[in-house]
């Protein structure tokens, strides 16, 4: 059992915090009113592998990966709802959830992907309702034989585009059920992993084509207040190596003229090359963005989001530029190799500490700085800001959230772990 910081102590850490952080112009207690406005958008795949429950065991497929083996994943809609429950409970303040078109509940019937229906969704939005979450969707246009040739939507085949328009389009209307029923608009994101593995010959037709269905799927305009819909890009996949038709420029281009969310992975770019550079250059010309935020190492690997440079850099971009209400952070990590809910649970605390190391910045005093051409100041106030006393203020968030303080939520995931999780062969 891990030691546990008495209340009296953590009020009293917080109270000598707000002090350096006031004599730095920066006020604490709005820091932590802002922070707890800020809703993070689970994904729930990382509970089952990505498995879904259109197949028993849920087997991937085209392009997907998740490795590791660790006891206790969740077979079923309800088993995974149970997770999350118990993954929101450790994390403080009110989030919203990503779910893949692939978690349907068909009552054991198969309904092929372009078929799907809001119904297939009732007992998510139920679920979302009681526990006042917001609902995000994705389509799945992965893991299906109509996927296994590596394109979709920018297949040379019209039949496979057409069954994948009308899935898109199915996804768009769920979407729009979620953002209706629950009075929260559901970002509906539409990634496709179309690609070669070896060098093409022809790289213009399939982007042609792909825009062509895109067109198809979005002719429909659904009201912004239920559904807002999203396109995400990509470097290179498992079995697209050399080129995909979804590139960062492709989709760039698209959702400026076509006025859809653009949606910035983490994962999918360059190793060297990261999102936080590029927020503020597209935020000029697209009115909304939507983060996965994942850690790719090595490749886009979507490791579980650590405390990194990155990761505060994003956040940084976000509140420095004023975007909080323009940037929807979501993530996008799944690892079977650790406990799945301790992974949901340290991923999203860290990303809301980024964000609140984020907020606790004297950002009008270090823009002054810099405008005045002070870089030495600017420097010697930014390194000075790293020895501040944040983890105090997270300590206090987290009590006022009503959830572990520090490590102690190990506590809580190995006692469900043993109750729970141990007990599903």
């Amino acid at each position: 059992m891990t030691t546990k910081p008495t209340e009296k102590h953590i009020r009293d850490a917080y109270a000598l915090a707000r002090e350096r952080y006031a004599a730095l112009g920066v006020d604490t207690d709005k820091a932590l009113e802002t922070l707890a406005q800020i809703p993070i958008s689970l994904h729930c795949w990382q509970g089952d592998d990505v498995g879904g429950f259109e197949t028993p065991g849920g087997e991937l497929g085209s392009g997907m990966a998740v490795t590791g083996n660790y006891p206790g994943k969740a077979r079923t809609a309800d088993e995974l709802r149970a997770d999350l429950d118990k993954a929101y409970s450790l994390i403080p303040g009110t989030h919203r959830l990503s779910l893949h078109s692939i978690y349907a509940e068909t009552g054991g019937r198969r309904v092929p992907r372009n078929e799907l229906r809001p119904e297939h969704f009732s007992a998510w939005v139920d679920w979302a309702r009681a526990n006042h979450h917001g609902v995000d969707f994705n389509t799945s246009c992965f893991s299906h034989p109509l996927a296994a040739s590596g394109f979709t939507l920018a297949s040379y085949d019209k039949s496979i585009r057409q069954f994948w328009i009308e899935h898109s389009i199915a996804c768009r209307h769920i979407g729009a059920h979620f953002g209706r029923s629950l009075g929260s608009p559901c970002i509906t994101n539409h990634w496709v992993p179309d690609g070669f593995k070896d060098i093409p010959v022809d790289r213009k037709t399939p982007r042609l084509l792909l825009k062509e269905s895109l067109d198809t799927i979005f002719a429909e305009k659904i009201d912004p207040r239920y559904n807002r819909d999203a396109v995400e890009s990509k470097l290179f996949g498992l079995g697209s190596e050399c080129y995909v038709v979804g590139s960062h420029e492709f989709y760039l281009g698209y959702a400026v003229a076509n006025n859809v969310l653009l949606t910035l992975d983490s994962g999918h770019f360059h190793p060297t090359e990261v999102i936080s550079d590029k927020l503020s250059s597209v935020l000029l010309y697209v009115d909304e963005v939507l983060l996965h935020v994942s850690r790719g190492v090595r490749w886009d690997s979507d490791h579980v989001v650590i405390l990194s440079d990155e990761l505060q850099a994003i956040m940084q971009e976000i509140v420095r530029g004023g975007f909080l209400q323009r940037v929807h952070i979501g993530l996008d990590f799944f690892d079977a190799s650790i406990n799945r809910i301790a992974a949901w649970v340290i991923g999203t605390r860290n990303a809301l500490r980024a964000l609140l190391l984020a907020l606790l910045e004297p950002i009008d005093q270090m823009r002054q700085l810099e405008i005045a051409g002070d870089y030495t100041a600017r420097l010697a106030l930014l390194e000075e800001l790293k020895g501040m006393p944040f983890g105090a203020v997270w300590d206090f968030y987290c009590l006022q959230q009503g959830v572990p303080v520090g490590f102690s939520f190990i506590d809580d995931i190995r006692t469900y772990e043993a109750q729970v999780l141990s007990r599903r062969s």
